[in-house]
């Protein structure tokens, strides 16, 4: 049938729960569009699914490299279209599910990924630089990479100049796309802001009491530091400067809570504004989950939704 449903929203929203019930109902694997859930040993800082509900439905890229591994976006396509290929050869129904704009965007157009590989000595020069100027600098060699790309993020500014740099060609025109074979469905969840930041304060409150100040800890007597790029996540990162000295643990859990709300912001934005064929559904409106089910079945059955 090669269908492909894919689940998107910010932190918190709900997509584990409701992706877990239409896969239960329609016999679905999931398959991880988070790049916070590729580590090990980091669990309870990424809302990883637990064991629990790992166990009621296969789960896939999940917990598949060490917190001081590099995951390339181009490595996680490849993974993710063998995973959705094989689910589908077993006849059952792949989920795309996540919250990471860029690598759900890159399964579904068919982003092509330069093979340029990474450049520590440029690298490191770049990170020395302020994100604003690699932002113009962006602009100047690059401006339909700079309209596309998130101007804030020095990390992926960094990855667009050092690919610009070394091929010679812009990035934006060597990331050309190949729609895959698969009939397509994206459900997109919101929640009203107010009743999501709740959510994103009880679930850090929850993170608290079960323990993620101690798996910081855990982490960083392993050796993974501030230098290890998986902790510089939310959550990791306020974590770590507490347990710098630098700042107090009250207000260390008011900034993972306040830049959580920015981060989910981020996440709406950019999937209401790069996506035109999701289809919204509110999940602070009572039946909901049935009627996504409805809507999942129509299309399965009838090819509409």
């Amino acid at each position: 049938m090669n269908k492909l449903l894919v689940i998107v929203g910010a932190t918190a929203v709900g997509k584990t729960r409701l992706s877990l019930a239409i896969a239960q109902r329609f016999d679905g694997e999931i398959v991880s569009a988070d790049s916070r859930l590729f580590y090990r040993g980091m669990d309870i800082g990424t809302a990883k699914p637990t064991p629990e509900e790992q166990a009621l439905v296969p789960h896939h890229l999940i917990d598949i490299c060490e917190p001081d591994q590099t995951l390339t976006l181009g490595t996680y396509q490849a993974m993710a279209y063998g995973v959705i290929d094989l689910v589908l050869t077993n006849g059952r129904l792949p989920i795309l599910v996540g919250g990471t704009g860029q690598y759900v965007k890159a399964v579904i157009e068919g982003w092509g990924i330069p093979e340029v590989a990474p450049q520590p000595a440029l690298r490191a020069v770049l990170e020395q630089i302020e994100v604003s100027e690699l932002a113009r600098w962006l602009q100047l060699l690059d401006p339909n990479a700079a309209e596309r790309l998130d101007l804030n993020n020095g990390r992926r500014l960094v990855r667009a100049l050092e690919v610009t740099l070394v091929s010679g060609i812009p990035i934006s025109t060597l990331q050309t796309k190949t729609p895959p074979p698969y009939d397509i469905c994206m459900l997109g969840l919101q929640r009203e802001r107010s009743r999501l930041y709740a959510r994103i304060d009880l679930r850090v409150d929850n993170m608290m009491t079960a323990g993620l100040l101690a798996e910081v800890e855990g982490l960083l007597a392993a050796g993974y530091g501030s230098r290890t790029p998986a902790m510089t996540g939310l959550g990791y990162r306020q974590l770590l400067t507490h347990l710098n000295g630098e700042m107090t643990l009250d207000t260390a859990i008011e900034r993972i809570k306040f830049e959580t709300h920015r981060f989910a912001r981020q996440q709406n934005n950019w999937f209401h504004r790069s996506d035109e064929n999701i289809t919204w559904f509110d999940m602070d409106v009572a039946g909901v989950e049935t009627a996504v089910v409805t809507f999942v079945h129509n299309w399965l059955n009838n090819g509409q939704p």
